[in-house]
């Protein structure tokens, strides 16, 4: 849901003109908002996806907007456009993604307990890895991306032996009733049923596991690695399809630009769990704002008590999405509209809503926009 090149919004209202959300807003510029106008040259800056992951998505990060224009300049094939790709990710159902650096006394653990690992990663580098002290921030992510390139690179087929050897390791173990959590093992299995000698499965040993709550969300700035495993979400990003992978996927892989590029600063899973705030004004609406300047989102509940809703304007074009509930929708500009799961309506700024609510059990709405 958004204008990027790759993936227009159709326009289903018959009485519009344009067939495209790209073309309309081309030739109505000033539905953007004054602000985001000016800032984004005339362009809508986020995009809006709902996701739905039953297969893991590929191990990957995205680039600043210099490393951006710079790869989109050498490879437009791989890509597509010169712009960064922040992003964020709110539970819909349980969520389950990898995300960041683990701390280093996990990543190590994993290498003391795992040995196909530290096969990969070789003596020196493990030993260089245990060695760095949490004094030494810089010398941590040294000693971390030394380690996770030497993984990244590994030959094809010593990897493949190694993986082979310890999905045959772990599956003994499961069988005779072992606790295998040691080894990450649950989750070995079931990324090797979906992608049989791929490298991707070692990085659980690097990357935080993070489980969301519906509502919960996570932020993935500029060159943090990645991997949505499975659920449900709503998804806003800035207007880009900027996306270096490296694992996990049949799709073009650049292991070199992601090792180099990525961010190896260790942080707990906790902190990688970004918070809504509700809203003083409207305690229906909570506001996940990251510190980016594309979008923000806002969750809207409201409960089975309000018939009557008021979308309120926002000084920025947005983009609403029903998830559940059923309402009749009336605005100055339009006759009403009749609104239930999976309707998606583009607000200009400026421009109210109000809902006629006919369901028993409220609503929940998500409205991504961009608050300059």
């Amino acid at each position: 849901m958004g204008t990027h090149p790759r993936g227009d919004a159709i326009i289903r209202d018959n009485r519009i003109p344009q067939k495209t959300l790209g073309q309309w807003i081309a030739d109505n510029p000033a539905c953007l908002g004054v602000k985001v106008k000016e800032a984004f040259q005339g362009h809508l800056p986020f995009l809006f996806k709902v996701l739905s992951v039953s297969t893991a998505l590929s191990i990957q990060a995205h680039p600043n907007k210099e490393l951006a224009a710079k790869l989109h300049a050498q490879f437009p094939e791989h890509y597509p456009d010169a712009n960064h790709k922040p992003e964020m990710a709110i539970a819909l159902t349980p969520f389950e993604g990898l995300c960041g650096f683990r701390p280093v006394e996990e990543i190590v653990s994993f290498l003391q307990s795992v040995p196909e690992l530290r096969a990969l990663i070789g003596e020196v580098a493990a030993e260089q890895l245990e060695r760095s002290g949490s004094d030494d921030p810089r010398g941590v992510s040294a000693a971390l991306r030394v380690c996770f390139t030497r993984l990244m690179k590994s030959e094809k087929k010593f990897f493949v032996d190694q993986l082979n050897m310890l999905v045959k390791r772990i599956s003994q173990e499961v069988a005779e009733g072992k606790d295998t959590s040691g080894s990450n093992g649950d989750l070995l299995l079931r990324l090797h049923s979906q992608y049989p000698g791929d490298i991707g499965c070692f990085t659980i040993y690097f990357l935080n596991l993070v489980r969301l709550e519906p509502g919960e969300a996570m932020f993935l700035g500029a060159n943090e690695p990645h991997a949505y495993l499975n659920g449900d979400c709503v998804e806003c990003m800035a207007c880009s399809d900027n996306t270096v992978r490296a694992g996990l996927t049949p799709k073009f892989i650049d292991v070199l630009t992601l090792c180099e590029m990525l961010n190896y600063t260790p942080a707990p899973s906790s902190s990688k769990i970004f918070p809504a705030a509700q809203s003083q004004l409207d305690p229906s609406i909570y506001l996940y704002d990251p510190p980016v300047p594309d979008f923000a989102i806002m969750r809207i509940e409201i409960p089975s008590s309000i018939k009557l809703y008021l979308v309120s304007a926002v000084d920025s074009a947005s983009i609403l999405l029903v998830i559940q509930g059923t309402a009749v929708g009336t605005s100055t500009a339009q006759p009403p509209m009749t609104l239930r799961r999976g309707s998606v309506l583009f607000i200009s700024a400026n421009e109210s809503i109000s809902l006629h609510l006919s369901s028993p059990d409220g609503m929940l709405l998500f409205r991504a926009c961009c608050l300059l």
